[in-house]
């Protein structure tokens, strides 16, 4: 670990579930699994997706599980989706 990294409380390798939640679209889907594999290619679990729309149908939460290799990982991951003009938040 280097000095500017701030300990982190998980294990890694771990299974980690990524929720991100934006209006329903149909590209919606497609743009958190592109940013995912961007920086996480062929590690998501066999479980890997799932997507739930709200009960009036405008919005969806889109939920990923990776392994997760690292804490940085993760971070850039949750960056990169909080930018995405889909994306209203990322759990």
């Amino acid at each position: 670990m280097s000095q500017n990294e701030t300990p982190s409380l998980l294990q890694f390798p771990c299974d980690f579930p990524i929720k991100a939640l934006g209006l329903t679209h149909a590209n919606l889907e497609v743009e958190v699994l592109t940013i995912i594999n961007r920086h996480a290619p062929g590690q998501l679990t066999e479980a890997g997706l799932s997507s739930r729309a709200s009960k009036g149908g405008k919005y969806t939460s889109v939920t990923v599980t990776l392994k997760a290799q690292s804490q940085a990982q993760l971070d850039a991951i949750y960056r990169e989706l909080s930018h995405s003009s889909f994306i209203m938040m990322v759990l």
